[in-house]
């Protein structure tokens, strides 16, 4: 069974990670990116690393730090991705998540299950790979799936328990001299918008829900979005770079798999 932090430790652990992330936040001994940053983000496939931007978002496990070097030969920052929220089984460290841990299967997602963000177990993992971050030369790391309270994971997921893992996570991040950006969760914006460096969001549009994100932005700290829908329809897509550059974004049109196949920026 996973390993749940008990009363006293899960207050050690508030105390802990508030004595660490608000000095770390003062600090800010870390990359953070500007507002106008140019940037791309791939997560299957060779990355394609030609493009003219400062910021590439890559996959943790699978980009080879042999790329990460060559990104920073040419002055360009490396965001890691991992999923924080979720098993994936195709991954090296699969075989340390125990049966506990595990929930629901995610959607259409295959092998993917929601974690159980209350386990120890889970956080040992995830800080491991936070060290892994570090070993590969990351400049920072985009933790995904950090909003299961708000889903059907088969767990008894609060508000207050993915409040604390997520300011856990950035807390740890910190502390390894990483940025951190957070990954949609707009319900915990106004509570976590502090603890994270920028805002990574996929489709708030199609949702009504972009201006959700605009704490980041009011905080000097940008959003970068994702959009999915108009890659054949430029007159919606126009509309779009219209409305997100309004509020300060920084959208990409770009496939859905995420394998480079094509990008198109609002803001060339």
């Amino acid at each position: 069974m996973s390993t749940f932090l008990s009363l006293p430790e899960l207050l050690s652990t508030l105390l802990g990670t508030a004595a660490l992330v608000q000095p770390a936040l003062a600090n800010g001994g870390w990359y953070q990116p500007a507002m106008d940053v140019n940037w791309q983000v791939q997560l299957q496939g060779t990355p394609d690393t030609h493009y003219d931007v400062e910021l590439y978002v890559l996959d943790l496990f699978d980009t080879e730090q042999s790329v990460i070097g060559g990104l920073h030969a040419q002055g360009a920052k490396m965001i890691c991705y991992f999923s924080a929220g979720t098993f994936e089984n195709w991954r090296d460290d699969a075989g340390r998540f125990l049966p506990g841990d595990k929930g629901r299967r995610l959607g259409n997602w295959p092998g993917e299950r929601w974690l159980d963000i209350r386990s120890q177990n889970v956080r040992e993992i995830m800080a491991d790979r936070l060290d892994l971050a570090v070993e590969k030369g990351c400049d920072g790391v985009d933790p995904d799936n950090v909003d299961g309270y708000s889903n059907h994971t088969g767990l008894p997921l609060t508000y207050q328990n993915q409040l604390d893992y997520n300011i856990w996570l950035a807390g740890e991040a910190h502390q390894r001299g990483l940025a951190v950006s957070l990954k949609n969760d707009l319900g915990q914006i106004q509570d976590l918008v502090a603890h994270f460096d920028f805002a990574i969001n996929e489709s708030c549009h199609e949702w009504d829900e972009c201006e959700l994100l605009t704490p980041f932005t009011q905080a000097g700290k940008p959003v970068l979005h994702i959009d999915y829908l108009y890659a054949n329809d430029p007159v919606g897509r126009d509309q779009l770079c219209l409305y997100t550059q309004g509020l300060g974004f920084r959208t990409l049109t770009l496939p859905e798999l995420l394998d480079g196949s094509f990008r198109l920026s609002c803001n060339p």
